[in-house]
């Protein structure tokens, strides 16, 4: 089993910051691939990030329209902590959503508990 433990969500205005992390514990040998999610009230969840242990990154196309890469969205990660962060800059209210830590390793998904962002216009 993975466990994973998110930090970082909160109330924010519009145009501030917020770094998510999720650090991994339990079975981490084999894990290839780490990223969040988001879903927002009455939608799908959906990726908005992942990253390799290799460092390879995939962002959603639909946070590739939202965000500049690198400038307003990092997708980072730190195999030595087993932590993947999440920098997002000039939040919108449209990225209102609770945000889940995900990892995959072999087949299985692992998901955080979600943590709430929430940006005020």
């Amino acid at each position: 089993q993975v466990q994973l433990v998110e930090s970082g969500g909160g109330l924010v205005q519009a145009g501030g910051s917020l770094r998510l992390s999720c650090a991994a514990s339990g079975s981490i040998s084999g894990i290839k691939t780490m990223g969040w999610y988001r879903q927002a009230p009455g939608k799908q969840r959906d990726l908005v990030a992942a990253i390799t242990s290799g460092g390879s990154t995939n962002y959603a196309e639909s946070v590739k329209g939202r965000f500049t890469i690198s400038r307003d969205i990092t997708i980072s990660r730190d195999n030595a902590k087993n932590t993947v962060y999440l920098q997002m800059n000039s939040l919108k209210p449209e990225d209102t959503a609770v945000y889940y830590c995900n990892v995959k390793k072999g087949w299985i998904d692992y998901w955080g508990q979600g943590t709430q962002v929430t940006v005020s216009s």
